[in-house]
């Protein structure tokens, strides 16, 4: 990412939010393989990672959960982040202790991440982010 120009800050993001997903396809891959690779486009950088898992990612605590982003005609589903998940100040309700391990890493990618989401097809899943 340097090389294409990306400020230090992207690329320092970039490289928590690989790791977190990459971190989660280890977890919940079915078989030996990942791919991560980063798309470059004008004003953004994609990070999908794929793995042969397909069990379901952890839903991120807040008030929004994901909603369908779309269903192909071949069995595929989309599915994007909620978003940034508001956490207020003391007396807000929310504890970081009652939120089960597994979902804490999605909760950074939507935190660093302008968009993320996920597309489950026969061969496995992809999870995307873009920065």
């Amino acid at each position: 990412m340097r090389s294409w120009g990306e400020p230090d800050e992207r690329v320092e993001t970039a490289a928590l939010v690989v790791t977190e997903l990459v971190t989660n396809a280890v977890e919940h891959t079915a078989g030996r393989r990942i791919r991560c690779r980063l798309l470059r486009t004008p004003g953004r950088v994609r990070i999908c990672v794929w793995n042969r898992g397909r069990r379901h990612i952890p839903a991120l605590p807040g008030p929004r959960s994901p909603e369908p982003y779309g269903a192909s005609a071949d069995g595929r589903h989309d599915t994007e982040g909620p978003g940034p998940v508001a956490v207020g100040g003391p007396g807000d309700g929310f504890s970081l202790a009652s939120v089960a391990e597994d979902g804490r890493g999605l909760m950074l990618v939507d935190v660093l991440a302008t968009r993320w989401g996920t597309r489950t097809s026969v061969s496995g899943r992809l999870v995307w982010a873009d920065l």
